[in-house]
């Protein structure tokens, strides 16, 4: 265990110890924890041999693979301060590195049922393979589709035949129903053709029907066999799932213990996430627990590129994950005096609301930032709340669109119904213009252009946005640089759809403008403020119809 309590090689006499513990999921890193991870940080560059590519050695080859590590920052028994540090997942896929807290379980011991059951789950996938690409299988399905090709091509061809036939005997029985004395034996003799025709199509039919009944008969008794494999392969992985969520098990500072099933399944009635359990964050708590070591603070931290979805920056720190993570650590920091939540805070308390234009339709208001537009889930006070309060007889549901919580700037307010479905329907055909002014963290390369990057919610980290090409939504930025202030970009964005943390996304995603805006505290840096204010708008009014355009400027 003293092997992996690292002692500070900085001198850290003068720093005074946080009063209460680091609320994991929105923090500053404390100055103790800010050292820690600057001597973890050299202590991973140290690691020569680590067969790990984290993406910053372009000579390096294999795959790139960015990783999130933590610092806690411990006291022993004895009262001395050093600190664990872990990686979440693996590491050069493997679970154990020297100067590195283990893993809560190790699914990679060679003692592990794990290994043994999974094993037998890559047999099950062979004998499956084989099955799947046996060869008289693969020529009963080509002949399958050769079958259905050719039942439909003869049947359509006989079904044009009877239709050019049919058309050819309504014309010679008009003929004879023309003529003085009617041929009653040419008659019988055209009902006869039409009669004998639909049971020629009928017979066709059933043929081809019955040999691809045939054929697929064949191919369900060899399907039976892959399915029976499949369905016991189903059983065999949720059972080998469920005894790692079993295997799992976590302790707070009261030597108390739940498993990830207990966890999710028992107190939250939901199936525990893959990789829950292997973040850095309860690697750390449990190895602390467990040695009877007091947490003091702690952060963490990305290490290395970032992965293709999601944002991350080398060397920046993010807080613990929400769907992964924050079950486990409201178990794991029971007993701890953690700091407050700063999400439970009312932001806009003291705030004043201004309205820039208001008739018997609309408001226009100017959101101050850190402002809620509709209630919260903890939080009610909103520009909703306070416009229902300061004009109470207004109807329908007054917000027509929304800015983040931080993003301050115009919003548009319909005072009654009529209003509200009008602008709603410039909203959703794209005739309403507006424009957003950001300060960015850097200087933009490219001055001018088009960001499309598809956005969909992290399911693990709400409500961070990442890129996904599979099912992202569409999501288009027009931007252009004003100005260069301080070594950072002044812009413009003019937003063509309106997603969920767009703009925020757009400016700090590798594939968009590759610097976050300023204050960022998802994508980027904390600041006083997030620089983002939506300053300008043009619509259509719901009852005159003549174009209106507001602009308040940014105070930054």
């Amino acid at each position: 265990m003293k092997n992996l309590i690292h002692k500070f090689q900085t001198n850290i006499s003068a720093i005074e110890l946080p009063k209460k513990f680091t609320f994991p999921f929105y923090y500053e890193p404390h100055p103790l924890a800010l050292i820690a991870a600057k001597e973890l940080q050299s202590y991973i560059k140290s690691l020569k041999n680590l067969d790990h590519n984290f993406g910053l050695d372009d000579s390096q080859k294999g795959l790139i693979i960015g990783k999130m590590f933590g610092v806690l920052v411990v006291k022993d028994q004895y009262n001395k301060l050093g600190f664990l540090a872990a990686f979440s997942g693996k590491l050069a896929n493997e679970n154990h590195h020297k100067g590195f807290v283990p893993p809560v379980y190790d699914l990679l011991n060679e003692k592990s049922f794990f290994l043994k059951e999974e094993k037998s789950l890559n047999e099950l996938n062979h004998q499956i393979e084989l099955l799947e690409n046996n060869k008289e299988l693969l020529s009963l399905k080509e002949e399958l589709n050769y079958t259905i090709n050719e039942f439909s091509s003869e049947i359509q061809q006989i079904k044009n035949e009877i239709k050019e036939n049919k058309k050819l005997r309504d014309l010679k029985r008009k003929t004879l129903l023309n003529t003085d004395v009617i041929d009653q034996t040419l008659i019988e003799q055209l009902n006869k053709e039409s009669i004998r025709e639909s049971y020629y199509l009928k017979d066709k039919t059933n043929f081809w029907k019955s040999k691809k009944q045939e054929i697929e008969y064949k191919i369900e008794l060899l399907n039976n066999e892959i399915n029976t494999l499949k369905n016991i392969r189903k059983k065999k992985s949720a059972d080998c799932q469920n005894q790692i969520f079993q295997q799992y098990t976590f302790l707070n500072s009261y030597k108390q213990t739940q498993s990830l099933n207990s966890i999710f399944q028992n107190n939250l009635g939901i199936t525990p996430p893959a990789g829950a359990g292997e973040c850095a964050a309860p690697k750390l708590l449990h190895f602390a627990f467990q040695h009877d070591l007091t947490p003091i603070c702690m952060a963490e931290f990305w290490w290395g590129a970032s992965p293709a979805s999601e944002i991350r920056k080398h060397k920046q720190f993010y807080p613990a994950c929400k769907g992964k993570c924050e079950p486990i650590l409201n178990h794991m920091l029971q007993g701890l005096e953690v700091d407050e939540n700063p999400m439970l805070k009312n932001p806009a308390e003291n705030k004043t609301l201004p309205i820039i234009y208001q008739d018997d339709d609309i408001i226009i208001v100017n959101k101050p930032e850190e402002f809620l537009s509709v209630p919260g889930k903890n939080i009610t006070d909103s520009v909703y709340s306070r416009i229902r309060e300061m004009f109470p007889n207004s109807t329908g549901p007054l917000i027509v669109h929304r800015l983040d919580m931080s993003t301050s700037g115009i919003m548009i307010i319909a005072k009654n119904l009529e209003s509200y479905h009008y602008l709603q329907r410039q909203f959703l055909k794209r005739q309403i213009k507006k424009r957003y002014v950001a300060l960015l963290e850097k200087v933009v390369e490219i001055k001018k252009g088009i960001i499309e990057l598809p956005l969909r919610v992290d399911l693990d980290d709400r409500p961070r946005q990442i890129v996904c090409y599979d099912y992202g939504k569409n999501a288009k930025t027009e931007y252009e640089e004003i100005e260069v202030i301080n070594g950072q970009s002044k812009v413009f964005f003019y937003p063509i759809t309106g997603r969920t943390h767009q703009l925020r996304v757009h400016a700090s995603h590798s594939l968009g403008l590759n610097t976050p805006i300023k204050g960022d505290d998802l994508y980027g840096n904390k600041s006083e403020r997030l620089y983002l204010h939506a300053e300008m708008i043009t619509f259509k009014h719901p009852k005159t119809y003549e174009n209106m355009s507001f602009k308040v400027e940014a105070n930054f």
